[in-house]
């Protein structure tokens, strides 16, 4: 398994770009800030744009607190050049870890 990780801003951005086919097997978002930060979580196919379309969460991340998105059994498959995307409304505080592992 790898681990990418990445901070999250209000410019928005991918923070894991599949290269090939990839399996994530875990992905968070932590909030190392002081107040609550909105966090919208896109899964972006290969040559698209985050919109409603592909948007999969839109979460409150309370101050020090840590947001699972795929974790233990749950799987997700992208292939090459799928992305992970994430905006955040505030420009700093969010850090985003993803693993994975080549299929």
């Amino acid at each position: 398994m790898t681990i990418a990780t990445a901070l999250v801003s209000n410019s928005g951005g991918n923070v894991y770009t599949s290269s090939g086919n990839t399996v994530i097997s875990y992905l968070s978002i932590f909030n190392y800030g002081g107040s609550t930060v909105l966090a919208n979580v896109h899964v972006v196919p290969s040559g698209g744009s985050a919109n409603t379309q592909n948007q999969i969460s839109s979460v409150d991340v309370t101050s020090g607190d840590t947001y699972l998105i795929y974790t233990y059994a749950e799987k997700l498959i992208l292939g090459n050049s799928d992305s992970i995307y994430v905006i955040a409304n505030t420009a700093t505080s969010l850090n985003a870890v993803t693993s994975y592992v080549s299929a």
